[in-house]
């Protein structure tokens, strides 16, 4: 099933310039009518992307820390008429180490990965709810299943995205509103750049593609790749003082 299948004619990707966001985008194959806005900071690679996609696109200024001017950005999106997909992609990475000996660094982390998504998709929500129809699309992480010491304010930030993604799900149920909810593990790709891949890595164009699997079918969740299903429940079953052993 394609996009056009799907009948997405306007998309609004939050993190306008992430890899796996653009990724999803390229899956879905969207008809040149459709319309796509891109919603982030760096105008120059908003542009970029645009150059690429096959469909008319609009950007918009949007900066997940900035809570404030969240609510502004949704509205500026719905403008125009109703918003089929929201696909939130904002975020940012940083070695534990760094955070430890930036708190502020750490704080931007939390603000970007959680409590932003979580400002700007309550406000999308509200619309989407209005129009009696919509798909939200979270990117969480295989991260949120059970945060470990090499990068726990970054597993933190998932596992409560994680939450907030399942809730919501359950909160629109009946609604026409769809969530779907999309756990990675190790994605390579920008974001990622200088880190060594750990095991079942995959791409931001596998992620996308999975993405768009999971949009045309009836999925609630889906992960990437899929062995992560399974690998999830044998992480929670790790007994704490072997889990604390794990470097990575």
């Amino acid at each position: 099933m394609t996009g056009l299948d799907l009948q997405y004619r306007r998309v609004l990707l939050l993190g306008g310039t992430s890899e796996i966001g653009q990724q999803i985008l390229t899956a879905l194959r969207l008809p040149p009518d459709a319309e796509v806005l891109l919603a982030g900071r760096d105008e120059q690679r908003m542009a970029a992307a645009a150059q690429r996609l096959r469909c008319r696109v609009r950007t918009l200024h949007y900066d997940a820390a900035a809570s404030g001017t969240h609510q502004a950005t949704v509205d500026k999106a719905f403008a125009d008429g109703d918003v089929d997909l929201v696909i939130s992609a904002a975020g940012i990475l940083a070695t534990q180490d760094v955070l430890d000996s930036d708190p502020e660094q750490a704080g931007l982390l939390v603000q970007t990965n959680f409590t932003g998504q979580v400002t700007t998709l309550l406000a999308a929500t509200a619309r989407l709810r209005a129009q009696g129809h919509g798909t939200i699309v979270v990117l969480s992480s295989v991260a949120a299943i059970r945060p470990r010491r090499a990068n726990f304010v970054y597993g933190a930030t998932k596992a409560g995205l994680d939450a907030f993604a399942q809730g919501l799900a359950d909160s629109l149920h009946g609604s026409g509103v769809r969530v779907l909810l999309v756990r990675p593990g190790f994605v390579i790709g920008r974001m990622t750049q200088g880190l060594p891949p750990a095991p079942f890595a995959s791409t931001p164009a596998a992620v996308g593609r999975a993405v768009a699997a999971g949009l045309a079918g009836r999925a609630a969740v889906v992960w990437v790749p899929p062995v992560l299903r399974v690998l999830a429940v044998a992480l929670r079953l790790v007994p704490r003082p072997a889990w604390r052993r794990l470097r990575r």
